[in-house]
């Protein structure tokens, strides 16, 4: 084979070689679907759920969720707990307080606005917003009960949203029938979002 032949032979495996790196290269195209199925598939593992649902068909199972929260509790922790009249909140408190270690009767703190016990192991603070206004639950110095050494628990809060700490779950009760209730828990920040996590691969929660 002469110089000549030789150097078109070059020519062309270049040519082959050119146009097979050309079809092997990425568009942008390409590039747009990867980013596209990545970014899907991290939400799809990393976005939290934004809301829980507890299925209550009998008082039991009201008491049994209460214990179920109870089992996490630490200092500065916040429930808030919303519904219509009747929808079974004052029940649900009494059964979370008993799940704490709290032997006295616990009712309803319309009048009082805020009731405290001793739990066995932490302090409850049982507020009830319905009478008051959120200006006039300003000054009764919420703060110190939110970020203090016991278990908040906060009924008729969306009237006082604004004054409600960032981190804490949200619990409204969907009245169903005379016995069935929905509870959703909506967790605020961590560490809420992991306990509902937790409970819901435990079968607790859906």
């Amino acid at each position: 084979m002469d110089v000549k032949e030789q150097q078109s032979l070059l020519r062309v495996i270049s040519g082959r070689a050119f146009c097979i790196r050309e079809l092997m290269l990425p568009t942008s195209e390409d590039y747009n679907r990867s980013s596209t199925r990545k970014r899907k598939e991290r939400d799809e593992i990393y976005l939290p759920q934004s809301t829980f649902t507890y299925n209550s068909r009998h008082e039991e199972d009201t008491d049994k969720l209460g214990r179920l929260l109870a089992a996490y509790l630490q200092p500065g922790t916040v429930f808030t707990l919303d519904g219509d009249l009747g929808a079974g909140k004052t029940r649900f408190s009494q059964g979370f307080a008993r799940a704490m270690g709290i032997t006295e009767t616990v009712n309803s703190p319309t009048f009082t606005i805020i009731k405290e016990y001793e739990g066995a192991e932490l302090p409850f603070y049982h507020m009830d917003m319905y009478r008051i206004s959120q200006e006039e639950a300003d000054e009764l110095g919420l703060d110190d009960y939110f970020y203090g050494a016991g278990v908040t628990l906060i009924e008729w809060s969306s009237l006082i949203e604004d004054l409600l700490p960032q981190d804490r779950l949200a619990i409204t009760i969907d009245h169903q029938d005379d016995q069935t209730r929905v509870f959703h828990l909506t967790p605020h920040g961590d560490p809420y979002q992991s306990w509902c996590v937790q409970m819901k691969e435990n079968g607790h929660l859906q």
